[in-house]
């Protein structure tokens, strides 16, 4: 008797056990199956986010302001050297808008072309800026300075299409004789490999790159017209006819004259920089404008395009919205005009120029355009 009832407690006991256990493995279930709920959602969303955003969102790639563009400052009783620009003569759109300061970095950049071509050369800016730097707030005021330099110079000049201005880094040496402080400026690659955008490593390369646009450039220019207004559209119709749209933002070189040029294949940023360099090569005034566009379906994006000038007047030109790719096949011949030669009156309809680069960089102008388009 004693046998059973024996049994009888110890089988309740084990019941209570598993009864216990099985309601602490629903409570646990239940926690891990919470946790993985709040996170799913999270997850799911972001993905979609992503795919709504427009497809042009990233295209327009400006310099980044780099918040510490300055390396080590350090002492150094060798005597800086002089570095004089003043010989150097620019007369580009952008650069005329700098201030002093910012226009002997410009006109570095300028002189130093060539030798930029390493991805590693130091250029030199000597003691330019010691009055500067020795004023309250002159580290501040130099980086400001050397970012719109850098803003006008890419974008005066598609041909340095290989530089990454995130890449390049703006150094200040102290030089101390006793009471007397300078300082000697230079500009490098810092700590990366180069200041090569990624599709870049070498020299050799970037001469390739350049050699192989020259040869479609001179292939386009043998049919040069005798007039602005032949030269202009010759070189849209090229870009249109020969360039296609690249949807994947995921190519290399389709934000640069490179991918638009060689490998015809391009978002709006390389259509237009393209457009600015035949147009340079053509003695056309010609700008790369950036801001946002309206697209047929209400949407805002990030966009580029171009102002030209003929005669006096100036005019918009945006080859991408011209590319009958980007709308979905062929279209009439005045759809491929859309955004030739336009006014301002229409142009704005569906574009809104930005004037500022980056975020807190220099505001720029942009040439006042024709109100009425090119008749």
């Amino acid at each position: 008797m004693k046998s059973k009832l024996a049994t009888f407690i110890i089988s309740i006991v084990i019941i209570l056990i598993i009864s216990v256990l099985a309601l602490f493995g629903i409570i646990l279930w239940q926690e891990v199956m919470n946790t993985e709920t709040s996170i799913e959602p999270q997850e799911v969303a972001t993905v979609i986010t992503e795919s709504q955003e427009p497809a042009q969102e990233e295209e327009v790639q400006t310099p980044k302001i780099i918040e510490n563009p300055f390396g080590e400052i350090k002492d150094s009783k060798e005597e800086v050297e002089e570095v004089d620009y003043s010989n150097v003569v620019i007369n580009k759109y952008f650069y005329n808008q700098l201030e002093q300061p910012s226009k002997i970095i410009y006109k570095a950049f300028e002189s130093n072309k060539e030798n930029m071509k390493t991805g590693t050369y130091t250029v030199q800016l000597g003691s330019s800026f010691s009055d500067l730097l020795n004023s309250s707030n002159g580290q501040d005021e130099l980086g400001k300075y050397y970012q719109s330099a850098i803003e006008a110079y890419t974008y005066d000049n598609p041909d340095v299409f290989y530089l990454s201005p995130n890449k390049m880094y703006l150094n200040i040496e102290t030089v101390t004789k006793g009471s007397n402080v300078t300082y000697n400026v230079f500009i490098n690659n810092g700590n990366e490999a180069n200041y090569f955008i990624d599709e870049f490593s070498s020299k050799e390369q970037v001469e390739n790159s350049l050699s192989q646009i020259e040869q479609v450039k001179n292939q386009i220019l043998q049919n040069r017209k005798s007039n602005s207004y032949d030269n202009i559209k010759m070189v849209h119709d090229y870009l249109v006819e020969n360039c296609q749209y690249d949807t994947s933002i995921s190519k290399n070189n389709i934000y640069n004259i490179y991918g638009a040029m060689v490998n015809g294949e391009a978002v709006c940023e390389g259509y237009a920089r393209s457009f600015k360099y035949l147009m340079d090569s053509l003695g056309i005034q010609c700008t790369l404008v950036i801001g946002k566009g309206t697209n047929s379906e209400g949407r805002s994006e990030n966009h580029a395009w171009n102002y030209v000038q003929i005669g006096n007047d100036w005019y918009a030109v945006d080859t991408t919205w011209d590319d009958p790719v980007t709308n979905g096949g062929l279209v009439s011949e005045a759809s491929r005009y859309r955004y030739f030669l336009k006014g301002s009156n229409d142009i704005l309809k569906d574009h809104a120029p930005s004037s500022q680069f980056t975020e807190g960089g220099k505001m720029f102008n942009y040439p006042p355009l024709s109100s009425s388009s090119y008749q």
